[in-house]
Protein backbone atom coordinates (compact mmCIF):
# COMPACT_ATOMS: atom_id res chain seq x y z
CA UNK A 1 0.00 0.00 0.00
CA UNK A 2 1.19 3.52 -0.70
CA UNK A 3 1.04 6.26 1.93
CA UNK A 4 -2.27 7.67 0.69
CA UNK A 5 -3.93 4.26 0.99
CA UNK A 6 -2.47 3.73 4.47
CA UNK A 7 -3.65 7.12 5.74
CA UNK A 8 -7.07 6.67 4.13
CA UNK A 9 -7.60 3.21 5.60
CA UNK A 10 -6.57 4.31 9.08
CA UNK A 11 -8.91 7.32 9.03
CA UNK A 12 -6.44 10.22 8.96
CA UNK A 13 -7.56 12.11 5.86
CA UNK A 14 -10.15 14.88 6.14
CA UNK A 15 -9.57 17.23 3.16
CA UNK A 16 -7.42 17.35 0.02
CA UNK A 17 -6.70 20.30 -2.26
CA UNK A 18 -6.33 18.20 -5.45
CA UNK A 19 -7.46 14.64 -4.79
CA UNK A 20 -6.65 12.99 -8.13
CA UNK A 21 -3.26 14.69 -8.42
CA UNK A 22 -2.37 13.76 -4.84
CA UNK A 23 -3.31 10.11 -5.43
CA UNK A 24 -1.07 10.06 -8.51
CA UNK A 25 1.73 11.70 -6.53
CA UNK A 26 1.59 8.99 -3.85
CA UNK A 27 1.47 6.20 -6.43
CA UNK A 28 4.75 7.53 -7.78
CA UNK A 29 6.20 7.76 -4.22
CA UNK A 30 9.16 9.62 -2.80
CA UNK A 31 7.11 12.68 -1.81
CA UNK A 32 8.81 15.44 0.17
CA UNK A 33 6.20 16.88 2.54
CA UNK A 34 6.11 19.02 5.64
CA UNK A 35 4.21 19.38 8.88
CA UNK A 36 4.62 22.50 10.98
CA UNK A 37 4.75 22.65 14.77
CA UNK A 38 4.57 25.97 16.60
CA UNK A 39 6.63 25.80 19.82
CA UNK A 40 3.95 27.03 22.23
CA UNK A 41 5.34 24.70 24.95
CA UNK A 42 8.49 22.70 25.62
CA UNK A 43 6.77 19.40 24.81
CA UNK A 44 4.43 17.90 22.25
CA UNK A 45 1.02 16.79 23.54
CA UNK A 46 -1.51 14.14 22.55
CA UNK A 47 -3.08 16.38 19.90
CA UNK A 48 0.29 16.75 18.15
CA UNK A 49 0.84 13.01 18.28
CA UNK A 50 -1.76 12.29 15.60
CA UNK A 51 0.21 14.34 13.07
CA UNK A 52 3.47 12.76 14.26
CA UNK A 53 1.99 9.32 13.56
CA UNK A 54 0.89 10.46 10.11
CA UNK A 55 4.44 11.63 9.50
CA UNK A 56 5.79 8.25 10.64
CA UNK A 57 3.43 6.33 8.33
CA UNK A 58 4.47 8.58 5.45
CA UNK A 59 8.14 7.91 6.11
CA UNK A 60 7.61 4.16 6.41
CA UNK A 61 6.09 4.25 2.91
CA UNK A 62 9.23 5.85 1.46
CA UNK A 63 8.41 9.55 1.67
CA UNK A 64 10.59 12.30 3.14
CA UNK A 65 9.28 14.34 6.09
CA UNK A 66 10.26 17.91 6.86
CA UNK A 67 9.49 18.80 10.48
CA UNK A 68 9.11 22.57 10.46
CA UNK A 69 9.71 24.23 13.81
CA UNK A 70 7.85 27.54 14.14
CA UNK A 71 10.62 29.62 15.65
CA UNK A 72 9.38 32.52 13.50
CA UNK A 73 5.61 31.98 13.36
CA UNK A 74 5.67 31.20 17.09
CA UNK A 75 6.49 34.86 17.70
CA UNK A 76 2.98 35.73 16.43
CA UNK A 77 0.85 32.70 17.29
CA UNK A 78 -1.73 30.91 15.17
CA UNK A 79 -5.26 32.33 15.74
CA UNK A 80 -6.87 29.14 14.38
CA UNK A 81 -9.29 27.69 16.91
CA UNK A 82 -8.43 30.32 19.53
CA UNK A 83 -11.03 32.56 21.13
CA UNK A 84 -8.38 35.01 22.35
CA UNK A 85 -4.93 36.13 21.33
CA UNK A 86 -2.13 33.78 22.38
CA UNK A 87 0.26 34.87 25.09
CA UNK A 88 3.36 36.44 23.56
CA UNK A 89 6.57 34.46 24.18
CA UNK A 90 10.14 35.71 24.35
CA UNK A 91 12.66 34.62 21.73
CA UNK A 92 14.54 32.72 24.46
CA UNK A 93 11.42 30.75 25.42
CA UNK A 94 10.62 29.96 21.79
CA UNK A 95 14.15 28.75 21.08
CA UNK A 96 14.14 26.61 24.23
CA UNK A 97 10.83 25.02 23.24
CA UNK A 98 12.12 24.36 19.71
CA UNK A 99 15.15 22.52 21.09
CA UNK A 100 12.98 20.35 23.37
CA UNK A 101 10.54 19.43 20.59
CA UNK A 102 13.38 18.59 18.19
CA UNK A 103 14.64 16.06 20.73
CA UNK A 104 11.18 14.51 21.14
CA UNK A 105 10.61 14.13 17.40
CA UNK A 106 13.77 12.06 17.06
CA UNK A 107 12.02 9.29 19.05
CA UNK A 108 9.39 8.88 16.33
CA UNK A 109 10.99 9.97 13.06
CA UNK A 110 14.23 8.60 11.56
CA UNK A 111 16.58 11.45 10.68
CA UNK A 112 19.52 9.24 9.63
CA UNK A 113 21.06 9.81 6.18
CA UNK A 114 18.85 12.83 5.50
CA UNK A 115 15.74 10.61 5.31
CA UNK A 116 13.96 13.36 7.25
CA UNK A 117 15.01 16.87 8.23
CA UNK A 118 14.15 19.42 10.89
CA UNK A 119 13.97 23.04 9.76
CA UNK A 120 13.26 26.22 11.74
CA UNK A 121 11.29 28.97 9.98
CA UNK A 122 13.08 31.52 12.17
CA UNK A 123 15.88 31.14 9.61
CA UNK A 124 13.90 33.10 7.00
CA UNK A 125 11.12 34.87 8.93
CA UNK A 126 12.92 36.73 11.71
CA UNK A 127 15.02 38.92 9.41
CA UNK A 128 12.54 39.69 6.64
CA UNK A 129 12.49 43.15 5.08
CA UNK A 130 8.87 44.13 5.66
CA UNK A 131 8.40 46.30 2.55
CA UNK A 132 10.05 43.74 0.26
CA UNK A 133 7.94 40.99 1.83
CA UNK A 134 4.72 42.92 1.23
CA UNK A 135 5.63 43.60 -2.41
CA UNK A 136 6.86 40.09 -3.12
CA UNK A 137 4.40 37.98 -1.11
CA UNK A 138 1.59 40.14 0.29
CA UNK A 139 0.49 41.13 -3.20
CA UNK A 140 -0.67 37.55 -3.83
CA UNK A 141 -3.11 37.50 -0.89
CA UNK A 142 -6.71 38.73 -1.14
CA UNK A 143 -7.93 40.36 2.07
CA UNK A 144 -11.51 39.47 1.10
CA UNK A 145 -10.63 35.77 0.89
CA UNK A 146 -8.57 35.88 4.08
CA UNK A 147 -11.48 37.40 6.03
CA UNK A 148 -13.73 34.61 4.76
CA UNK A 149 -11.50 31.96 6.40
CA UNK A 150 -13.08 30.31 9.45
CA UNK A 151 -10.04 31.00 11.63
CA UNK A 152 -10.53 34.75 11.10
CA UNK A 153 -14.34 34.89 10.96
CA UNK A 154 -14.70 33.31 14.41
CA UNK A 155 -12.28 35.76 15.98
CA UNK A 156 -13.85 38.80 14.34
CA UNK A 157 -17.19 37.90 15.88
CA UNK A 158 -15.61 38.07 19.35
CA UNK A 159 -15.51 41.27 21.36
CA UNK A 160 -11.70 41.33 21.40
CA UNK A 161 -11.61 40.91 17.62
CA UNK A 162 -8.55 39.99 15.60
CA UNK A 163 -5.26 41.82 15.89
CA UNK A 164 -3.29 42.84 12.80
CA UNK A 165 -0.40 40.83 14.26
CA UNK A 166 -2.39 37.59 14.05
CA UNK A 167 -3.84 38.54 10.67
CA UNK A 168 -0.32 38.14 9.28
CA UNK A 169 -0.04 34.52 10.43
CA UNK A 170 -1.68 33.04 7.33
CA UNK A 171 0.68 34.95 5.04
CA UNK A 172 3.70 33.77 7.02
CA UNK A 173 2.62 30.13 6.95
CA UNK A 174 1.98 30.37 3.23
CA UNK A 175 5.46 31.82 2.83
CA UNK A 176 6.89 28.88 4.80
CA UNK A 177 5.55 26.45 2.22
CA UNK A 178 6.99 28.60 -0.58
CA UNK A 179 10.43 28.64 1.07
CA UNK A 180 10.40 24.87 1.65
CA UNK A 181 9.36 24.35 -1.95
CA UNK A 182 12.32 26.44 -3.15
CA UNK A 183 14.88 24.96 -0.77
CA UNK A 184 13.88 21.29 -0.60
CA UNK A 185 11.38 20.72 -3.45
CA UNK A 186 8.65 20.20 -0.85
CA UNK A 187 5.33 19.74 -2.70
CA UNK A 188 2.86 18.80 0.05
CA UNK A 189 1.83 20.42 3.32
CA UNK A 190 -0.05 18.32 5.87
CA UNK A 191 -1.70 19.31 9.14
CA UNK A 192 -4.78 19.27 11.34
CA UNK A 193 -8.11 20.22 9.85
CA UNK A 194 -7.98 23.59 11.64
CA UNK A 195 -5.06 24.47 9.32
CA UNK A 196 -7.07 24.16 6.08
CA UNK A 197 -7.15 27.90 5.27
CA UNK A 198 -3.45 28.32 6.08
CA UNK A 199 -2.51 25.33 3.94
CA UNK A 200 -4.52 26.58 0.95
CA UNK A 201 -2.69 29.93 1.26
CA UNK A 202 0.67 28.21 0.78
CA UNK A 203 -0.55 26.01 -2.07
CA UNK A 204 -1.87 29.01 -3.98
CA UNK A 205 1.20 31.16 -3.29
CA UNK A 206 3.51 28.54 -4.81
CA UNK A 207 1.30 28.06 -7.84
CA UNK A 208 1.05 31.81 -8.44
CA UNK A 209 4.73 32.62 -7.96
CA UNK A 210 6.31 29.58 -9.61
CA UNK A 211 3.61 27.98 -11.78
CA UNK A 212 4.56 24.64 -10.18
CA UNK A 213 2.08 22.26 -8.54
CA UNK A 214 1.76 22.18 -4.75
CA UNK A 215 -0.75 20.30 -2.63
CA UNK A 216 -2.39 20.24 0.78
CA UNK A 217 -3.89 17.55 3.00
CA UNK A 218 -5.55 17.85 6.39
CA UNK A 219 -6.17 15.25 9.07
CA UNK A 220 -9.15 14.75 11.31
CA UNK A 221 -8.65 16.34 14.71
CA UNK A 222 -8.35 13.96 17.66
CA UNK A 223 -11.85 14.14 19.13
CA UNK A 224 -14.06 11.73 21.06
CA UNK A 225 -17.44 10.41 19.94
CA UNK A 226 -19.09 13.64 21.20
CA UNK A 227 -16.78 15.79 19.09
CA UNK A 228 -14.76 17.06 22.08
CA UNK A 229 -10.98 17.30 21.65
CA UNK A 230 -9.13 14.44 23.32
CA UNK A 231 -5.87 14.72 25.21
CA UNK A 232 -7.13 16.88 28.08
CA UNK A 233 -7.50 16.03 31.78
CA UNK A 234 -8.64 18.06 34.79
CA UNK A 235 -5.00 18.95 35.41
CA UNK A 236 -4.29 19.98 31.80
CA UNK A 237 -2.94 18.49 28.58
CA UNK A 238 -1.68 14.93 28.16
CA UNK A 239 1.98 15.61 27.37
CA UNK A 240 4.55 13.33 25.73
CA UNK A 241 7.22 14.56 28.16
CA UNK A 242 7.37 12.10 31.11
CA UNK A 243 8.19 14.97 33.46
CA UNK A 244 4.85 16.62 32.60
CA UNK A 245 2.69 13.51 32.25
CA UNK A 246 4.18 10.38 33.81
CA UNK A 247 4.11 7.14 31.78
CA UNK A 248 1.58 5.79 34.29
CA UNK A 249 -0.72 8.82 33.88
CA UNK A 250 -0.27 8.58 30.11
CA UNK A 251 -1.18 4.89 30.17
CA UNK A 252 -4.22 5.50 32.38
CA UNK A 253 -5.55 8.26 30.13
CA UNK A 254 -5.74 5.92 27.12
CA UNK A 255 -6.92 2.99 29.25
CA UNK A 256 -9.94 5.07 30.21
CA UNK A 257 -11.08 6.38 26.80
CA UNK A 258 -14.73 5.89 25.87
CA UNK A 259 -15.83 2.58 24.38
CA UNK A 260 -16.82 4.27 21.10
CA UNK A 261 -13.36 5.84 20.70
CA UNK A 262 -11.19 2.73 21.07
CA UNK A 263 -11.12 1.59 17.43
CA UNK A 264 -10.46 5.11 16.13
CA UNK A 265 -7.58 5.65 18.57
CA UNK A 266 -6.06 2.27 17.74
CA UNK A 267 -6.15 3.15 14.03
CA UNK A 268 -4.78 6.67 14.37
CA UNK A 269 -2.31 6.34 17.24
CA UNK A 270 -0.73 2.88 16.94
CA UNK A 271 1.00 0.82 14.27
CA UNK A 272 -1.19 -2.26 14.81
CA UNK A 273 -2.40 -3.85 11.54
CA UNK A 274 -5.92 -2.73 10.62
CA UNK A 275 -7.27 -6.30 10.80
CA UNK A 276 -6.27 -6.35 14.47
CA UNK A 277 -7.62 -2.84 15.01
CA UNK A 278 -11.00 -3.87 13.61
CA UNK A 279 -11.04 -7.09 15.68
CA UNK A 280 -10.33 -5.21 18.90
CA UNK A 281 -12.77 -2.44 18.03
CA UNK A 282 -15.57 -4.97 17.55
CA UNK A 283 -15.33 -6.29 21.12
CA UNK A 284 -18.37 -5.55 23.24
CA UNK A 285 -19.35 -5.31 26.90
CA UNK A 286 -16.57 -5.92 29.39
CA UNK A 287 -14.44 -7.38 26.59
CA UNK A 288 -13.79 -3.86 25.23
CA UNK A 289 -11.55 -3.31 28.26
CA UNK A 290 -9.06 -5.71 26.68
CA UNK A 291 -8.92 -3.46 23.64
CA UNK A 292 -8.39 -0.43 25.88
CA UNK A 293 -5.47 -2.16 27.59
CA UNK A 294 -3.91 -2.88 24.19
CA UNK A 295 -4.41 0.74 23.15
CA UNK A 296 -2.84 2.09 26.35
CA UNK A 297 0.09 -0.33 26.19
CA UNK A 298 0.85 0.22 22.49
CA UNK A 299 0.65 4.01 22.77
CA UNK A 300 2.78 4.11 25.92
CA UNK A 301 5.33 1.82 24.26
CA UNK A 302 5.63 4.12 21.23
CA UNK A 303 5.99 7.27 23.35
CA UNK A 304 7.91 6.06 26.41
CA UNK A 305 9.41 2.71 25.41
CA UNK A 306 8.42 -0.89 26.14
CA UNK A 307 9.96 -0.97 29.63
CA UNK A 308 7.87 1.98 30.83
CA UNK A 309 4.77 0.55 29.14
CA UNK A 310 5.20 -2.74 31.01
CA UNK A 311 5.73 -0.90 34.32
CA UNK A 312 2.63 1.23 33.76
CA UNK A 313 0.54 -1.79 32.85
CA UNK A 314 1.70 -3.76 35.88
CA UNK A 315 1.09 -0.79 38.17
CA UNK A 316 -2.44 -0.39 36.82
CA UNK A 317 -3.20 -4.07 37.35
CA UNK A 318 -1.83 -3.93 40.90
CA UNK A 319 -3.86 -0.83 41.74
CA UNK A 320 -7.09 -2.12 40.28
CA UNK A 321 -6.61 -5.64 41.54
CA UNK A 322 -6.41 -6.85 45.11
CA UNK A 323 -2.87 -5.69 45.69
CA UNK A 324 -1.98 -2.42 47.35
CA UNK A 325 1.22 -1.71 45.45
CA UNK A 326 1.29 1.84 44.10
CA UNK A 327 3.68 0.88 41.31
CA UNK A 328 4.58 3.83 39.15
CA UNK A 329 1.51 5.93 39.99
CA UNK A 330 2.34 9.68 39.94
CA UNK A 331 4.22 10.86 43.02
CA UNK A 332 4.51 14.17 44.85
CA UNK A 333 7.10 14.84 47.55
CA UNK A 334 5.97 17.08 50.42
CA UNK A 335 7.85 18.23 53.55
CA UNK A 336 7.15 16.10 56.63
CA UNK A 337 6.72 19.36 58.56
CA UNK A 338 3.54 20.05 56.56
CA UNK A 339 1.87 17.15 58.35
CA UNK A 340 3.18 17.79 61.88
CA UNK A 341 -0.09 19.41 62.93
CA UNK A 342 -2.11 17.84 60.14
CA UNK A 343 -2.92 19.03 56.61
CA UNK A 344 -6.63 19.22 55.82
CA UNK A 345 -7.76 16.77 53.17
CA UNK A 346 -8.90 19.44 50.70
CA UNK A 347 -5.50 21.16 50.78
CA UNK A 348 -3.78 17.82 50.17
CA UNK A 349 -6.02 16.93 47.21
CA UNK A 350 -5.48 20.30 45.50
CA UNK A 351 -1.74 20.42 46.29
CA UNK A 352 -1.04 17.11 44.57
CA UNK A 353 -3.39 17.95 41.67
CA UNK A 354 -5.89 15.13 42.21
CA UNK A 355 -8.65 17.77 42.01
CA UNK A 356 -8.46 21.20 40.34
CA UNK A 357 -10.23 23.07 43.17
CA UNK A 358 -11.28 22.80 46.81
CA UNK A 359 -14.94 22.77 45.80
CA UNK A 360 -14.43 19.71 43.62
CA UNK A 361 -12.40 18.10 46.40
CA UNK A 362 -15.24 18.79 48.83
CA UNK A 363 -17.74 17.09 46.51
CA UNK A 364 -15.47 14.08 46.07
CA UNK A 365 -15.05 13.64 49.84
CA UNK A 366 -18.75 14.11 50.59
CA UNK A 367 -19.68 11.57 47.91
CA UNK A 368 -17.32 8.98 49.41
CA UNK A 369 -14.92 9.07 46.48
CA UNK A 370 -11.68 9.71 48.40
CA UNK A 371 -9.50 7.13 50.14
CA UNK A 372 -6.19 7.35 52.02
CA UNK A 373 -4.24 4.09 52.17
CA UNK A 374 -7.41 2.35 50.91
CA UNK A 375 -9.54 3.76 53.77
CA UNK A 376 -12.45 6.10 52.89
CA UNK A 377 -12.40 9.72 54.04
CA UNK A 378 -15.84 11.33 54.36
CA UNK A 379 -15.12 14.34 56.58
CA UNK A 380 -14.13 17.47 54.63
CA UNK A 381 -12.32 18.75 57.75
CA UNK A 382 -10.23 15.56 58.08
CA UNK A 383 -6.59 16.22 58.99
CA UNK A 384 -3.91 14.15 57.27
CA UNK A 385 -1.12 13.52 59.78
CA UNK A 386 2.31 11.91 59.49
CA UNK A 387 1.19 8.77 61.35
CA UNK A 388 -0.99 7.84 58.34
CA UNK A 389 2.13 7.35 56.23
CA UNK A 390 3.80 3.95 55.97
CA UNK A 391 7.56 4.14 55.43
CA UNK A 392 7.04 7.77 54.49
CA UNK A 393 4.47 6.98 51.79
CA UNK A 394 0.72 7.48 51.48
CA UNK A 395 -1.50 6.37 48.59
CA UNK A 396 -4.31 8.81 47.77
CA UNK A 397 -7.24 7.58 45.68
CA UNK A 398 -10.08 9.57 44.07
CA UNK A 399 -12.83 7.56 42.47
CA UNK A 400 -11.96 4.26 40.84
CA UNK A 401 -9.32 5.50 38.42
CA UNK A 402 -7.19 8.24 40.00
CA UNK A 403 -4.25 7.27 42.24
CA UNK A 404 -1.40 9.39 43.57
CA UNK A 405 1.51 8.71 45.91
CA UNK A 406 2.54 11.26 48.53
CA UNK A 407 6.08 10.85 49.84
CA UNK A 408 7.53 12.68 52.82
CA UNK A 409 10.84 14.45 52.41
Amino acid sequence: MNAYEVLKERGFIEQLTHEDEIKALFEKGGVTFYIGIDPTADSLHAGHFLTVMAMAHMQRCGNRPICLMGGGTGMIGDPSGKADMRKMMTVETIDHNVACIKNQLSHFINFDDDSAIIVNNADWLRNLNYIEFLRDVGVHFSVNRMLAADCFKIRMEKEAGLSFLEFNYMIMQGYDFYELNKRYDCVLQMGGNDQWSNIIAGVELIRRKTGKPAYGMTFKLLTNSEGVKMGKTVSGAVWLDPEKTTPYEFYQYWRNVGDKDVEKCLALLTFLPMDEVRRLGALEGSEINKAKEVLAFELTKIVHGEEEAVKAQEAAKALFGKGSAAGSAPTTELPAADFAEGMDILTLLTTIGVVPSRSEGRRAVQQGGVKLAEKPVTDVDFKVTADLFTDGKLLVQKGKKTFHNVVLK
